[in-house]
């Protein structure tokens, strides 16, 4: 029936084509031509608001106004150029602050984001500013100080907290500390040693007269070498040193007297490579260091190893660790949602179960910090192909989306933005709109390779009510309206669990709830009479990649493919 019914569709269009333009065929530019594609837009509008998974999640948010938030993270220098020059800045943040949250819980015309983590933003000589060569200013690519206090203003109106990429480690080569040292060491005769009273910056960083491994360079012209663990143009620096301790209280008090809510510690593994010990006790100094100012300060470290050794970094007392299991091609969501791991769907409600246990053994009041994608990692709309990957990157997004803690997106996720191989390609321009010449497009790192995106740009996809973008805005809503799903202790239901089935309840404030995810290209059944929600659990929201629905009917849950329930106690 459908077969014949688009046959004689087929030929309804060959009949119109003698006539006009033909089916969906370009109209004269008119009037009746404008009226015509503003009725299409309103249609289009109008379709979103009224999916069935829309409908399902609507309803008031609940906010509440803590730690725990859905962070967003933003390179500025491919985000939005509000200047022309072809690089993302400030100002273009501030015009696309509406994008990430509006501020307004009434509206829907936000992603629902109420936190913002900035990539480095300090003067650097590279265009990923990791290696910093002016703690206390803003790199003139991306504005001015000024222009960063009106963001800050503007996030805090709207309820966003922002936090700030804090590369301790290492800092640039061109760091004035780092060339008077230098320019030091040079002057030195043979076999003098350094005098930290007539250079002090001799002290900060690693300096020795031997090239104790690969990793060392040469100073200038001197007979010293220098560690740089990542880049011989990043230095590392001596975090043992009280001064370079020192210069760094006043800058945390520089930028928190800006008004940043945070630090995201780059690089915390490399403090002292690889030796837990000492570098849980300089996170240890620099919580305490930073919470004396502002107890509500957020602090999160990238701490890239297996979860037994970076939860044990916690005992620092900072926030949160990145829980780095769960993204990546090969990570627990990726392959549970391709069905390459022999746990499947089970693997991570099975995981998602354990990390309360794991995690609060080192901090009480830990805050968990998943990820699915970061600057670092291929984009994740990559992980997929065949005929279901469009659910298939939604369903992963949703999983990162409703795990406990703070879940961090990144910039052009909720799109479906690709991008692999070397770093520049995984930082592309936000893809605002297909046309690369549009106002505010961004032009990418240079040496970044030309990437199909396959998947539209927001302009194509937020009309779309099946689109990657509003399916992220429905995870997201979902989780601004259910304080448990980030706040909750969430436990694995092992009698409903399986390859293909995820079911975890969310346990906060003296309410459960529960997620049920299928995983698989086909209709599942789900008895959840066995789960006690603490009375009668009724569909509370819902994420749907197809045009069937979620029904709950005497206890029996039916979910599509690749699909997801959240059942709660009203």
């Amino acid at each position: 029936m459908k077969k014949r019914l688009q046959v004689l569709l087929l030929a309804l269009c060959l009949t119109l084509g003698t006539i006009g333009a033909g089916c969906g065929g370009r109209q004269d530019n008119n009037a009746a031509g404008t009226e015509t594609a503003t009725a299409t837009e309103t249609e289009k509008t109008a379709s979103v608001e009224d999916s069935a998974m829309a409908k399902a999640n609507a309803g008031e948010l609940n906010i509440i106004d803590d730690k725990y938030r859905t962070y967003y993270e933003v390179f500025l220098y491919s985000f939005y150029d509000s200047d022309g020059d072809g690089i993302g800045d400030i100002q273009g943040l501030i015009d696309k602050l509406d994008y990430i949250n509006d501020g307004d819980d009434s509206t829907d015309t936000d992603l629902g984001c109420n936190g913002i983590w900035l990539m480095p933003i300090m003067p650097s000589p590279t265009y990923h500013k990791y290696d910093i060569s002016d703690y206390e200013n803003i790199d003139e690519q991306y504005g001015t100080i000024d222009d960063f206090k009106q963001l800050i203003e503007a996030c805090h109106k709207r309820g966003i907290r922002v936090i700030i990429d804090f590369p301790i480690n290492h800092t640039s080569s061109k760091h004035p500390w780092f060339t008077q040292a230098v320019e030091y060491l040079e002057g030195l005769s043979d076999g003098q040693q350094p005098d930290s009273s007539v250079c002090p910056y001799v002290d900060y960083y690693n300096f020795t007269t031997d090239q104790l491994s690969s990793v060392y360079y040469k100073a200038g012209s001197s007979n010293w070498y220098y560690e740089g663990k990542f880049w011989s143009e990043m230095p590392d620096l001596n975090l043992d040193c009280e001064a370079v301790r020192a210069e760094f209280d006043e800058i945390t008090s520089f930028w928190m007297d800006l008004g940043i809510d945070g630090f995201r510690m780059d690089g915390a593994k490399e403090y002292f490579s690889d030796n837990t010990t000492e570098n849980v006790e300089v996170l240890k100094w620099f919580n305490d260091m930073v919470k004396a100012k502002d107890e509500n300060s957020y602090i999160v470290a990238e701490v890239w190893t297996d979860r037994e050794t970076y939860a044990k970094y916690l005992e620092s007392g900072i926030d949160s660790v990145f829980n780095f299991d769960f993204g990546d091609g090969d990570g627990i969501i990726a392959n549970a949602v391709k069905g390459s791991s022999e746990s499947g769907a089970k693997g991570y409600a099975n995981v998602c179960g354990k990390m309360d246990e794991l995690l609060s053994q080192y901090n009480e009041n830990y805050i968990d910090a998943p990820f699915y994608t970061n600057h670092d990692m291929a984009r994740g709309a990559g992980y997929y192909s065949g005929e279901y990957k469009a659910a298939q990157i939604k369903t992963a997004g949703a999983m990162n989306l409703m795990m406990s803690g703070n879940v961090f997106l990144y910039y052009g996720e909720e799109i479906g933005m690709k991008g692999s191989g070397k770093d520049e390609n995984k930082r592309a321009p936000m893809q605002w709109s297909s046309d690369t010449s549009a106002e505010g497009m961004c032009k990418g790192p240079d040496g970044m390779e030309s990437i199909k995106m396959t998947n539209g740009s927001l302009e194509d996809q937020q009309d779309d009510p099946d689109s990657i973008y509003n399916y992220f805005k429905q995870a997201i809503r979902l989780r601004n309206r259910y304080p448990e799903i980030a706040r909750g202790i969430a436990a694995n239901v092992e009698t409903l669990s399986d390859k293909n089935i995820a079911a975890i309840t969310k346990t906060y404030d003296g309410k459960t709830t529960l997620l049920v995810f299928n995983l698989s290209q086909e209709t599942q059944k789900v008895d959840i009479s066995g789960v006690d929600l603490g009375g009668e659990g009724t569909i509370g929201g819902m994420l749907l990649t197809g045009e069937d629905t979620i029904t709950l009917d005497n206890n029996e849950l039916t979910l599509p493919s690749y699909s997801m329930a959240l059942i709660t106690v009203e």
